[in-house]
């Protein structure tokens, strides 16, 4: 055994001196990386570290970017809804479906991921649709059906196509039909609370501030129509009267008429001439009691 004193072997002459080799950094984990230097790798590398670890960082990375695929999905859907539907809740949903996809999607496939989320945001924010939608699915398919049915009658003819065109092309008798229409009549829903229009004074009006209530009647009109009637049925026969009444009121037909006063249609015909001549007479030298007031 070499004694301790034994000293170290000088170096050769010209031999180099060799220093310590400093320790290699460790490389640092993609996960820790910031989204702009994620953004400067190769996405495949990027999706193989987050299938390998499920990091959390990863995920966070992939959903910001590919937030836009979900706002413009959400926004070609929002297209075709009302405006009482608001995007940013299509958004929402739509996020759902990115999360699934990112979740699911395989690498192996050899598929864009563009691609494949595509669908799966889309049929999320469709899910969340019809889970808010009250109409039964298949009374909405039915009366998208029915329309499709009705342009394309249009389409090929050049006018509006009657109920009975609809109904022989769709295959339906008259009864089945009618209930298409009764059940598709409800699907059409608005807000009587959304903004009508904006008013001059910056007021806004609603659809509930403009609506039509058609189950009043205005007293005014009501009031001239009662003084328009006795004042062209004055000094009418009773039968002459009936037939003013039952003919521009009632609106029935001459023949109509004729049986309810037992009298033939010539006859109602003939008496209608005749009454017509005599008010015409009778108005002629009052036209400006029916001018309007200034």
């Amino acid at each position: 055994m070499p004694s301790a004193d034994t000293k170290p072997k000088p170096a050769a002459k010209g031999a180099r001196a060799s220093k310590p080799r400093a320790p290699k950094r460790s490389a640092k984990p993609i996960e820790s990386l910031s989204h702009e230097e994620l953004d400067a790798l190769d996405i495949k590398r990027v999706w193989k570290e987050y299938q390998a670890t499920g990091s959390r960082a990863l995920r966070d990375y992939f959903l910001q970017r590919y937030l836009t695929l979900v706002r413009y999905n959400a926004e070609r859907v929002h297209a075709r809804l009302p405006d009482e539907v608001d995007v940013e809740d299509l958004m929402s949903a739509g996020v759902f479906g990115l999360m699934d996809a990112i979740d699911a999607f395989d690498l192996d496939r050899a598929v864009k991921f563009e691609t494949y989320c595509a669908p799966r945001i889309r049929g999320a924010i469709l899910d969340e649709l019809r889970s808010m939608d009250w109409v039964p699915r298949l009374v909405r398919h039915r009366t998208a059906k029915v329309e499709t049915v009705r342009q394309r009658i249009e389409m090929q003819t050049g006018v509006k196509p009657t109920q009975d065109e609809i109904a022989q092309t769709l295959g339906v008798d008259d009864e089945e039909f009618k209930k298409i229409r009764r059940d598709s009549s409800a699907v059409g829903v608005i807000s009587l609370s959304r903004n009508w229009r904006q008013s001059d004074g910056g007021r806004e009006v609603r659809e509930i501030d403009v609506i039509r209530d058609d189950r009043q009647t205005n007293p005014l009109t009501e009031t001239q129509r009662r003084d328009l009637k006795g004042l062209i049925t004055k000094g009418l026969t009773r039968a002459e009267r009936l037939i003013v009444v039952l003919y521009y009121y009632e609106e029935l037909t001459m023949k109509e008429i004729g049986a309810t006063l037992d009298l033939s249609e010539s006859r109602v015909s003939q008496m209608h001439s005749s009454i017509v001549a005599r008010l015409k007479a009778q108005m002629l030298h009052r036209e400006r009691e029916f001018e309007p007031t200034r």
